[in-house]
């Protein structure tokens, strides 16, 4: 990490020494979300039963970037996993549920549309998880912040996909989602050297070295990322018609 930079969430903590993130320009843009999303839930009369979605999947990103999980994703790749798993895999399928609600069954995706989202979600996860570029978050805040909007805009496209999509079709883009974060998750576990030069120093005060801080990041990308996927898989297969309309059993 360069030295003298503070990174967006702050210097790499010990413990005991995390901090909440209070950020009064995040602060603003997470309440205007707020206030936008539970307004257009509540001018549609049938959508307001989706509210709760949407404000836990809210709630859920904002403690990813306000509590001090921010703080110790600065010093731990492990809590930046937990953090980016949380983002995509929790608060953009809640978010996305509670909007689109009322929505299911219609304009259904193709398998064209659902390769090239799942193609971009995986391009957008891997690139901010290529040491260049993983390194350059932490030592560039414009591209911490882009790394976020880019890997929680990508979440919420693909969510809108496989909701959209008929059953089977959600379930393969489930599947392929999986597979490539088991795959990366293996690469990180099974490494014999640390990939990400700015943890080389920040892992020690937890007790950990940067690859075992690398190989736990791996494995909360596998273990849990994979049951949360599997639970999806539930929701998304099998679906149930209605008038010949694919409608998903949630």
């Amino acid at each position: 990490m360069a030295e003298g930079f503070v990174p967006y969430c702050g210097v790499a903590p010990a413990p005991g020494q995390e901090v909440w993130n209070l950020d009064p320009h995040l602060l603003t843009g997470l309440l205007a979300t707020l206030a936008a999303g539970v307004v257009l839930i509540g001018r549609v009369r049938e959508r307001r039963g989706d509210l709760a979605f949407f404000v836990s999947g809210w709630l859920i990103l904002a403690l990813a970037f306000v509590s001090p999980l921010c703080s110790v994703s600065v010093a731990l790749f492990s809590a930046r996993t937990v953090q980016h798993m949380v983002l995509t895999l929790v608060a953009a399928p809640l978010v996305v549920r509670g909007l689109l609600g009322s929505l299911y069954g219609r304009q259904e995706i193709g398998g064209k549309i659902a390769l090239i989202v799942v193609i971009a979600f995986t391009v957008v996860f891997w690139f901010w998880h290529s040491p260049s570029a993983y390194d350059e978050t932490l030592e560039n805040n414009l591209a911490y912040g882009l790394m976020h909007a880019t890997l929680f805009g990508a979440a919420l496209v693909l969510w809108v996909a496989v909701f959209r999509a008929p059953g089977r079709l959600a379930f393969s883009i489930v599947l392929a989602i999986g597979l490539q974060m088991s795959l990366l998750a293996a690469l990180l576990t099974f490494a014999t050297a640390p990939f990400y030069r700015v943890h080389e120093l920040t892992t020690v005060a937890w007790g950990l070295t940067g690859l075992e801080d690398q190989q736990l990041g791996g494995l909360l990308m596998w273990i849990p990322s994979g049951l949360l996927l599997v639970l999806c898989s539930t929701v998304t297969l099998p679906p149930r018609r209605r008038g010949g309309e694919t409608r998903f059993t949630i």
